[in-house]
């Protein structure tokens, strides 16, 4: 599986006729629903095949039937939000148990709390850390790894976006300029003792967010800024993603992939980038894959090959569940970001004022990248330091990871075992500056 479909921005589908994107929500749902009978017969039989008291069972026929029925099934279904699954964590070396919180709530996004429940104070406190998870079709547990590698030495917090389709109309619009007071307003909820730490696509909005409170010199800024793998510049080393987004126009993806949400979701009536469309988009890059995995699956479904049935289970239940966009907020992300390069244009506003980077002073930057990024090209995320020219050089850090790809950036071996490490001493130097900073003022 290509890693880099992770964490990308909004994906670009084939082009779909103007005339059915409107419709085409309220045929997917009606598909859904017209599946369900059929679903709910593959399940018996599935049940029945699977049965010990069935002599069938035990026959390659009837594992063969059980399989193709679990095939249909996981092929047709509609895959919900997927649960965080970290119950406990290493800190010290002590197992301690971890407890999700919520800790501040919009209409569009949850701030969440991974609260280490330690039986013994620490020796210094950990840095705490708001990781800004993307919003772009998958949801934040794409960041389970993420979470789980800062988890031990740090204080975790993370933006969980809401589903579009699930957000009645009445609690109005979000866009881009949403999505930058929504940033201000966590960490002003976390008293500014925090480290943002950016993954992909919010590197844009928490740029903006952070220049807007150094412009205003506003008492709650972050202690640092981490971006990892984002499109700051896309000029730069552009990738299939870039060139497409610039070929084609804002007006081609306003007319081919918005449409409102049907009847009886939440968010009846909203206009929005469907979850069903991105997905379509993320599996016809590699199609053939897709499809030797699932075949793959049926084989050992058939042999009983529990392990490599639950890795394929893990990877697809997560990969398959996506969420909806806000038209405007997908529209202008793609229009200032990918299309008309705004913010290293020096030509991006939130709400009329200018977003100028070089307003920051007191906030530490560490940009971060993958040798091998296909989504996020080379020297797209460095750019920020050509933005942020009122940071002192000793204030900055870029690394490179070598041979990692997009989703090697924030996940993975080399992840936890090279780039948190760098983070975690950059966050502490940072840390330690403020400290200081504050002192002699």
């Amino acid at each position: 599986m290509p890693i880099g479909e992770f964490g990308r921005p909004p994906s670009l589908p084939s082009e779909v006729s103007p005339a059915l994107t409107t419709p085409m929500y309220w045929m997917y749902e009606m598909g859904q629903a017209s599946l369900n009978p059929a679903r709910a017969m593959t399940d018996m039989m599935k049940l029945w095949f699977e049965n010990p008291f069935n002599p069938l069972s035990s026959t390659e026929f009837g594992r063969s039937i059980a399989a193709g029925c679990e095939l249909f099934e996981r092929t047709t279904r509609r895959y919900g939000k997927p649960e965080w699954g970290l119950h406990d964590t290493e800190v010290n070396g002590m197992r301690v148990p971890v407890e999700i919180k919520t800790v501040w709530e919009k209409p569009f996004c949850r701030l969440l709390h991974f609260e280490r429940k330690l039986t013994q104070p620490l020796r210094s406190p950990h840095p705490r850390v708001l990781i800004v998870a993307p919003m772009s079709g998958h949801y934040a547990t794409l960041l389970r790894g993420t979470v789980e590698a800062f988890l031990p030495g740090h204080d975790v917090y993370i933006t969980d976006w809401a589903d579009a389709r699930m957000v009645p109309v009445a609690q109005g619009r979000f866009d881009l300029d949403d999505y930058v007071d929504y940033v201000i307003e966590m960490i002003h909820a976390l008293k500014g003792d925090v480290h943002v730490v950016a993954v992909c696509q919010p590197s844009v909005p928490v740029l903006a967010a952070v220049s807007i409170m150094e412009a205003e010199k506003d008492p709650y800024f972050p202690t640092s800024m981490t971006l990892m793998g984002g499109p700051i510049d896309t000029r730069r080393n552009p990738t299939g993603v870039n060139d497409l987004a610039e070929q084609k126009g804002i007006e081609w993806f306003r007319n081919n992939v918005i449409t409102k949400v049907p009847f009886p979701q939440p968010g009846f009536m909203r206009d929005v980038y469907p979850g069903f469309l991105q997905l379509t988009g993320f599996v016809s890059m590699n199609l053939d894959r897709h499809v030797d995995a699932h075949k793959r699956l049926f084989s050992n479904l058939v042999k009983g090959d529990g392990d490599l049935v639950d890795k394929h289970v893990e990877f697809y239940d997560e990969y398959l569940a996506v969420m909806d966009l806000t038209a405007e907020f997908y529209l202008q992300t793609v229009d200032l970001v990918f299309v008309k390069h705004a913010l290293p244009k020096g030509e991006m506003k939130h709400r009329g004022k200018p977003v100028d980077p070089s307003k920051i002073q007191r906030v530490a930057l560490m940009t971060v990248e993958g040798e091998n990024d296909d989504i996020s090209g080379l020297g797209q995320t460095e750019a920020t330091h050509g933005l942020c020219s009122s940071i002192p050089d000793a204030r900055r850090v870029h690394y490179v990871q070598k041979g990692v790809g997009h989703y090697g950036v924030f996940n993975g071996s080399r992840f936890k075992s090279e780039i948190v490490p760098r983070i975690s001493d950059f966050m502490r130097s940072a840390a330690h500056t403020k400290l200081a900073l504050a002192a002699a003022e």
